[in-house]
């Protein structure tokens, strides 16, 4: 594979992934974190739903009525404030969720792409990926808020913002590719140091493949079945793209 393929080769991988998914011994790591997420986004919902409508009643009381046509600029405004919340907070704790199982779906498809016999996992391995891949999501934490938080203190300068708002658009995308490509970097034992390095050669590549992950990320109970998908169609790109081929963590 070439180091630096087209943009649209990295958006094939989604829809790809998305059908790769749904193979027999695949579907387990799908559906059940899938039921985890729809329950958590349900339960956001609701409550951004209550939150949402308690915080404009009670706002909209301290105004005097000579004021009230402001309710027609503040409802667009706290409803784009709770989806934004509800979208940071959903992604950040359906991954954390879903991670465990994201790694066993990683880890059984790219062994079937490689052609690699998987070995039998004892109960003690099974354990260890749990606090494993939570530390795993953690350090990309580390890596997405500090830069994240920067970005958004720069967006409120003049002037400076008109610049800021796409790169806030394109980190976005990048931080999906990251988010994805590192269940299988992380199987193969790849640091995040040099999964990151590897990525930055491969800009358009990433690009590509982050972006339709991140616009289907938007969309409620759509991106429940996203995950996964992306999770997918990251292993199969990692596995055509990443020259190194260690066996599997299992």
């Amino acid at each position: 594979m070439p180091a630096h393929p087209p943009i649209t080769t990295g958006s094939s991988y989604l829809r790809t992934g998305w059908h790769a998914m749904w193979q027999p011994g695949l579907r387990r790591y799908v559906l059940i974190p899938a039921a985890l997420n729809m329950l958590l986004l349900i339960s956001l919902i609701g409550w951004a739903g209550h939150s949402f409508n308690a915080l404009l009643t009670q706002l909209l009381g301290t105004l005097p009525d000579w004021l009230a046509f402001l309710q027609w600029l503040l409802w667009p405004l706290f409803a784009l404030l709770i989806l934004l919340v509800l979208f940071f907070t959903f992604s950040i704790i359906a991954n954390l969720i879903g991670s465990p199982f994201y790694a066993l779906l990683a880890d059984k498809l790219a062994q079937q792409r490689r052609g690699t016999t998987p070995q039998p996992a004892s109960w003690q391995s099974w354990l260890w990926l749990i606090p494993h891949s939570l530390g795993r999501e953690l350090a990309k934490l580390a890596y997405y808020l500090p830069r994240l938080l920067g970005l958004l203190l720069l967006s409120l300068l003049p002037v400076i913002n008109l610049v800021v708002t796409p790169m806030l658009l394109a980190f976005g995308v990048w931080m999906m590719a990251v988010q994805y490509l590192d269940y299988q970097a992380d199987n193969d034992g790849v640091s995040l140091c040099e999964q990151l390095k590897w990525m930055r050669q491969r800009r358009s590549l990433m690009l590509g493949f982050g972006l339709p992950v991140y616009l289907g990320s938007l969309i409620p109970l759509i991106n429940v079945l996203i995950m996964p998908a992306a999770v997918a169609g990251s292993t199969l790109l990692w596995v055509e793209h990443y020259t190194r081929q260690p066996e599997s963590i299992n």
